[in-house]
């Protein structure tokens, strides 16, 4: 069902808000001092599209160096994404390697203005105007069937795991998927886990089902992280996003919860949209696999893509309905508990006002500001919880 902006706004409480925060001189000076980490952002994924110098202002790109600067962002995680029809393809081991060269290239090109990260350790790396660059696995399905293939990752620089994206797979269930193959994690998820947790790989439960989420947070050893889902209190429903219940189990065992920007996780309208979309798009892959299987015609995957963003357009959304998530998440799970994971290169630039590029850190920043949060909470939110968080995973290892 279509909803105008102004029924948004009225369902998450933000109507009376300004549309857009703008940036202050304090914003700008806090973001430029404080540590900055995003957890989740999808330049590596476009740049297998064609390769385009992150070092310099890359227009239509929502990452790069210029517009990292700008906004203070200190600590980017690039994201390795596969598909779930990688996974099927058994294409996903080769995109995901080449993900990694990509941002590697990147790195060694502009040393000056990016570097390698491994460890919360090397966060003073940034001085000197670099943005850091850590590595994430966005799907599993590089793992195939084999264990030797995390701490294979590990060494090559990944340094947390989603198990799954919008379909179930080896490890586990997606939150995203029609099927439920594992009610939860599968075993070979939970051998996953425990070698990560042996090498400090961080365990990343955003795309899991609740099942899936919440057995990963019970089996292990040391905290988990959420690198990009909002709050499911503002989206009923929308399984992407998190509950509250996962939320505090989360917490409970010191882990962190990072926040995105993206249009689909904080507009109630456009969550609706999105887990219909994804659905429905995973069991047409589904029905072409059977169909491939028996010689008969394949559904049009692209084709139902355009027809469905054409028929659901997706709504104007403030920079207050980001506020509203994060306030709710500082009174759900504490101040200590939450964080930052734009989604940035990933959504389309379907984004909420204000906050449409890496450069727009300040915007946010402003935006607190205004509703009253100290500078040592602002601080944790950037990007302290995370880095404690992170410290604590890799100390687990070293146990």
């Amino acid at each position: 069902m279509r909803k105008t902006l102004l029924f948004t706004a009225l369902a998450l409480g933000i109507a009376s808000g300004p549309l857009l925060a703008q940036a202050t001189d304090a914003a700008r000076a806090l973001a430029q001092d404080a540590i900055i980490v995003d957890t989740h952002i999808d330049a590596p994924g476009m740049l297998m599209d064609g390769w385009l110098d992150l070092g310099d202002d890359a227009p239509g790109r929502e990452f790069d160096w210029p517009k990292a600067r700008a906004g203070g962002l200190d600590v980017a995680w690039m994201s390795i994404y596969t598909s779930a029809g990688d996974d099927a393809s058994g294409a996903a081991w080769d995109v995901a390697n080449r993900q990694i060269d990509a941002v590697r290239a990147l790195a060694s090109q502009h040393p000056d203005k990016f570097g390698l990260m491994l460890s919360p350790r090397e966060v003073q790396a940034r001085e000197g105007g670099r943005v850091l660059l850590p590595m994430g696995m966005e799907n599993g399905a590089p793992l195939g069937d084999d264990l030797s293939r995390v701490a294979f990752f590990f060494e090559r620089g990944i340094r947390y795991i989603t198990f799954s994206h919008s379909a179930s797979n080896r490890l586990s269930d997606a939150s995203y998927g029609v099927e439920r193959k594992w009610n939860g994690l599968s075993p070979f998820g939970r051998e996953v886990i425990a070698e990560m947790n042996r090498l400090g790989m961080m365990v990343d439960v955003s795309h899991l089902s609740d099942q899936a989420a919440m057995q990963a947070i019970e089996a292990s050893t040391v905290p988990v992280i959420v690198s990009h889902s909002a709050f499911r209190h503002f989206t009923p429903g929308f399984e992407r996003n998190i509950s509250d219940e996962v939320a505090k189990a989360v917490a409970a065992r010191g882990g962190v919860i990072q926040i995105p920007f993206g249009t689909a996780f904080v507009n109630p309208a456009a969550a609706a949209n999105m887990q219909t979309k994804f659905r429905e798009r995973e069991a047409i892959r589904q029905r072409n696999e059977r169909a491939e299987a028996e010689g008969r015609p394949l559904e049009d995957i692209a084709a139902f893509n355009r027809a469905f963003d054409a028929a659901n357009p997706t709504p104007q959304t403030p920079l207050s309905a980001v506020i509203e998530q994060i306030e709710y998440g500082r009174e759900l799970v504490g101040i200590d508990h939450i964080g930052l994971g734009s989604d940035f290169d990933g959504v389309g630039g379907e984004l909420a006002d204000g906050l449409r590029t890496v450069a727009d850190f300040p915007n946010l920043i402003a935006a607190l500001q205004a509703r009253g949060w100290s500078e040592s909470d602002l601080r944790k939110l950037l990007g302290g919880n995370f880095l404690r968080t992170w410290t604590a995973i890799e100390d687990g290892a070293r146990r």
